[in-house]
This record gives C-alpha cells, sequence and structure tokens, in this order.
C-alpha cells in the first residue's frame, strides 16, 4: 500500500478508536463471506484487545501520570477506515516493561543525554508476546507493517524520544524490524507445551521418574492444612472475588515492586468486558480466601499473569499458577501455558525456555552502536542459555 493511500494519525486515548476498529486489527476473525474458511485461523490474544488496553486507560493505571502516556498510532485509508494500529506509550521511566534497558538510560545520562521520554510500544506491565504492528489481513498487509515500522522512527524523531521500544513482538515481527534498521533483542522466558496430553497423569508420565514423585508431593503438600483451590470464571467473577484477588495483588505486589501498577478499578472493569476470558485460581482455607492467580484465555494459549497471597503454605505457589494451569490447558485443548517473565524455578515443573524478541530504534548513533554491541554478545548468551537448560528438562530420555 504507497503511503499516497493512507494517512497517519497519533491516539491520545484508546477510546479515540473506535472498539471495533481496533480489534479488527488486533483479533481478526475469518471472513464470513468466504465459503471456504479452512485455511483461516482463528486467532485471540486477550492483551492486544481494545477490551483490555481500555480498561488499563480507564482504571488510570496506564495513563500520563503513571508515566505510560498514551499515542497509539493509527493508519488510514484515504476513505478513513483504519487499516493498522499499534499500542505505543510515551515513557519517563523504565518500569513495568519486564525488558531492562535501566543500564542504557544510566550509561546515556552519564555522557550528557537525555534518555526519557522514550516511545514503548507494547501492553503495560503484560510480559506476553504477542503483535505489535496490528494490521488488518489483506494483500497489503506486509507493506502497512513496514510503513507502522517506519512511522515509529518519524514519531521518534519529531517528538524528541531518545528512542522506540517494540517489546515482546513476534518473531516475523521483529524480523521486519530488524531490517528496517532496529536492533534486535532476545530474551527468555519458560512456558509450558501441549503434547497432546489426554490429562494431568499423561503429562506426568512424559516426566523423568524422580521429576514426577516431586510434582505429586508438591501438589500433596500444598494441599495440606485444610486448603482447597478453585477455578472461577464468567459471572462467578464477583466484586467479592476481585476484593480478595486485589489484596493479594497490593501484597505480593508492595513486596516486589514497591508499587504495585495496577488500581482495583481495573479488575471491575475487566470482570465486566473480559469476564469469559479470565480464568482466577484461588486457594482457600477457613472459609477465606488466602491466595490467588490471575490468567487470561486466548485462542490456543493461557496467559499466566500475576499471582498474590495473605498466607503462605509449602508450594502453594506451584499448585495455584503452575499445575492448575496445566491441568486447565489440557481440559480444554489449549496448546501452551505461558506463565510469564523470569523463573527458572518453572523448569523443573516441565515449563521449558523459549526465546522472546524486542526490537529498539536508538537515535544517537553512540548509544546505538555501544547497545548493538552489547545486543550481538547479549543474542548468544540467551540462545546458549536457553540450548543448556533445555538438555537439563524434566522430561524422560529415551533411556529412563
Amino acid at each position: 500500500m504507497p503511503p499516497t493511500e493512507t494517512k497517519l494519525r497519533v491516539a491520545s486515548a484508546i477510546s479515540e478508536i473506535a472498539a471495533d476498529a481496533w480489534d479488527a486489527c488486533a483479533n481478526p476473525q475469518p471472513d464470513s463471506q468466504l465459503s471456504d474458511q479452512s485455511d483461516q485461523k482463528i486467532y485471540y490474544n486477550p492483551f492486544i484487545s481494545h477490551a483490555f488496553l481500555s480498561a488499563l486507560e480507564a482504571s488510570k493505571s496506564a495513563q500520563r501520570n503513571t508515566g505510560w502516556q498514551p499515542l497509539h498510532l493509527v493508519v488510514e485509508a484515504a476513505e478513513g477506515d483504519i487499516q493498522a494500529v499499534s499500542p505505543c506509550y510515551v515513557k519517563t521511566h523504565s518500569r513495568g516493561e519486564y525488558v531492562f534497558d535501566h543500564g542504557w538510560a544510566d550509561a546515556y545520562e552519564r555522557a550528557g543525554g537525555a534518555y526519557y521520554p522514550k516511545l514503548q510500544v507494547a501492553v503495560p506491565f503484560t510480559p506476553a508476546t504477542g503483535p505489535r504492528l496490528l494490521v488488518r489481513p489483506g494483500p497489503k498487509a506486509d507493506a502497512v507493517r513496514a510503513l507502522l515500522a517506519d512511522a515509529m522512527v518519524d514519531v521518534c524523531r519529531q517528538s524528541q524520544a531518545s528512542s522506540v521500544h517494540v517489546t515482546f513482538a513476534t518473531q516475523p515481527e521483529w524480523e521486519l524490524l530488524g531490517a528496517r534498521g532496529y536492533l534486535q533483542r532476545t530474551h527468555q522466558q519458560f512456558h509450558w507445551e501441549n503434547a497432546g496430553y489426554s490429562s494431568f497423569d499423561d503429562f506426568l508420565g512424559a516426566l523423568a521418574s524422580r521429576k514426577r514423585k516431586a510434582i505429586r508431593r508438591e501438589r500433596q503438600e500444598a494441599l495440606a492444612n485444610g486448603v482447597t483451590v478453585h477455578r472461577i470464571t464468567g459471572a462467578e467473577l464477583t466484586e467479592e472475588v476481585w476484593d480478595a484477588f486485589f489484596h493479594f495483588y497490593m501484597e505480593t505486589g508492595s513486596r516486589k515492586w514497591g508499587r504495585p501498577y495496577l488500581t482495583r478499578e481495573f479488575y471491575s472493569i475487566i470482570g465486566q468486558s473480559m469476564a469469559n476470558q479470565i480464568l482466577l485460581v484461588m486457594a482457600r482455607r477457613d472459609g477465606r480466601w488466602i491466595a490467588g492467580a490471575i490468567n487470561f484465555i486466548g485462542s490456543d494459549t493461557l496467559f499466566g499473569r500475576h499471582w498474590g497471597a495473605i498466607e503462605h503454605h509449602p508450594f502453594l505457589h506451584f499448585e495455584v499458577c503452575y499445575y492448575q494451569a496445566i491441568e486447565y490447558a489440557i481440559a480444554h485443548g489449549l496448546k501452551r501455558v505461558e506463565a510469564g517473565a523470569q523463573g527458572e524455578h518453572k523448569l523443573a515443573r516441565g515449563y521449558l525456555p523459549v526465546t522472546t524478541y524486542s526490537a529498539h530504534f536508538i537515535a544517537d548513533p553512540g548509544l546505538r552502536r555501544a547497545v548493538a554491541d552489547f545486543l550481538t554478545r547479549e543474542r548468544d548468551f540467551v540462545a546458549e542459555a536457553n540450548e543448556e537448560l533445555t538438555e537439563a528438562g524434566p522430561f524422560r530420555k529415551v533411556e529412563d
């Protein structure tokens, strides 16, 4: 699609973009006008949906005062139809991103530069892979993605930002951005893959015997002392449940981050707009909720997000966050569980290392050269670490 056929604008709030137009780019559905839909895959990523992103803004979780000023990019056809969008924010800090560039900022500012503001193309507070260049399907989609990539650089220069950071992008987007001059970065997460298991015991059967026994023991001990675990979704997500979960989130988040990112209102909003895409796993003891983890349900992936607790019991974290997620994924035919950022402790529980991707445009040539050199070495390290950890995984070897 030649640039003369389109125009680019920015939106200072996602509410300025119609939900159906955004979602037609973010989570397009099969074309009902086509008689043969066998090759049309239904894809749904909850985090890039209009509902999720608007909940972040409406709840004042992602706004200028929290250092996440919305500046979403919109590509429109000449007649005004929206062809592409991208979730973009002006950042005045590097918190809530899970791709750490604090060292780059410190070095640049010691040298007399101003690293902030920067542009962040991402889902705030959400280290989950998904598309970032959101384009309506069509024969010119790749050209529109390239247009978006270049437009981000133009906006960066015009706004005198130091850089653009596209984080937790898909691998094809990472390759496209790299071809257009962005620096390429890789990272590591741990995901569980469903190899067609019929039950949790079937999954355990694929593990080495020592790991199998350890997981069975952990699950048993997690539910000692009268603890019960409950899966809550849809209409069962009441305000009473959200009150309890928000208490857990604040209790644990305050210790981990110092300042939790999400407001209580955020949960009420998504509880109304996304109830069927949410799975809360909650633990109860002596008549009260004591711990919980929130998951979001995609078309083929269960995305584990944060957890919290007000009572601490051995292995309860593993049960609520990891084992219950695996059971749910198996029961509902999901292909994988993404359990969030970091955590080599997930390896022993069947979550193997995978590569995640980000791309970075840095305006200053000196900083760009230094970062490029660092990323070359970091990519090699990530690849080697993933290979070693995969080899050390819990699954049975041929001779086991």
